[in-house]
């Protein structure tokens, strides 16, 4: 068990590492990237050749029998809510860090990017139940709050249920919000994902980004003879030969099925991803993420 001193110096040392790299590295990105996402309506004008026709106002248009478009405001405070994922296959991890670790440094990179944009932060940690909210407020002692809460949170569940997370926020953020969903999202049941309904059904109200976080481990297994498999969420294990060429075929097989499925149930509801591995730098995947938007 950690201590109180123990925990202060790890949310310190994320500090300054994450706002650093916000500071740095991500200044500008995170405001060009989500920028728009939270426009407030302004008025209609007459239509300017450039102006996107997506904006055209077609009952003004009617009316005046000439080309109108609606214009907005980008308005001044936006939201940013974390679904953080503390179900039991976070403590998995074959390199120097566990997809915990991931999670926890990149939730802070977003957090402090977000408050450089003087935007608001939420928190939602969630198993296969919300296991805590944290409404959205602005200020660094929040911030750290967040953090400190990432680093020592203790959930009464090892199980996932991503859906269950997205229902409750599409129902308690009332207005539009840039959220990103950090998980290894694996909710999945045969061919389908679990949380694919729920999620279009956010997507369509608020500005969704799913951060895949993943142990490359889980897409392989070394030839090392018979070793235990321990399933994180359920307790169960198997024994298995990795001697096998055929046991180590089928693992990356089912790997890639999974990820297939999860890859296809984002692309359906139409929310940008990135893909992390423990240990990689993450640093290049949100860029290139930011980039894209």
């Amino acid at each position: 068990m950690e201590n109180s001193s123990d925990i202060l110096k790890q949310v310190r040392k994320i500090e300054i590492k994450t706002r650093g790299l916000s500071n740095d590295i991500f200044a500008g990105r995170y405001h060009s990237a989500f920028k728009g996402r939270g426009m407030s309506f302004s008025e209609v004008r007459e239509y300017q050749i450039g102006d996107d026709v997506r904006d055209i106002d077609w009952n003004v248009t009617a009316r005046s029998s000439m080309p109108h478009i609606k214009t907005y405001e980008e308005e001044r405070e936006l939201t940013m809510m974390l679904l953080v994922d503390v179900s039991g296959s976070r403590m998995f991890g074959s390199t120097t860090k566990l997809k915990k670790n991931m999670v926890t440094e990149i939730a802070a990179v977003l957090a402090f990017s977000a408050a450089q944009n003087n935007d608001k932060v939420g928190c939602m940690f969630f198993s296969d139940k919300v296991e805590k909210f944290i409404p959205p407020k602005k200020g660094k002692s929040h911030i750290l709050m967040i953090i400190r809460e990432l680093i020592e949170f203790k959930p009464q569940s090892n199980k996932t249920d991503i859906a269950t997370a997205l229902r409750y926020l599409t129902n308690a953020i009332k207005k539009r919000c840039t959220t990103f969903v950090l998980s290894d999202f694996m909710d999945v049941d045969g061919e389908s994902a679990n949380f694919e309904d729920a999620l279009k059904i956010a997507s369509g109200k608020h500005d969704m980004v799913a951060i895949r976080v993943y142990d490359r481990r889980e897409t392989s297994l070394p030839d090392v003879g018979i070793i235990t498999l321990k399933d994180a969420e359920s307790d169960e294990k198997v024994w298995i030969d990795t001697s096998s060429a055929r046991v180590r075929e089928k693992y990356s097989s089912n790997w890639i099925t999974l990820n297939g499925v999860i890859d296809g149930a984002l692309k359906k509801a139409r929310v940008d991803s990135a893909f992390i591995a423990t240990g990689e730098d993450y640093v290049k995947s949100l860029m290139k993420l930011f980039k894209i938007r």
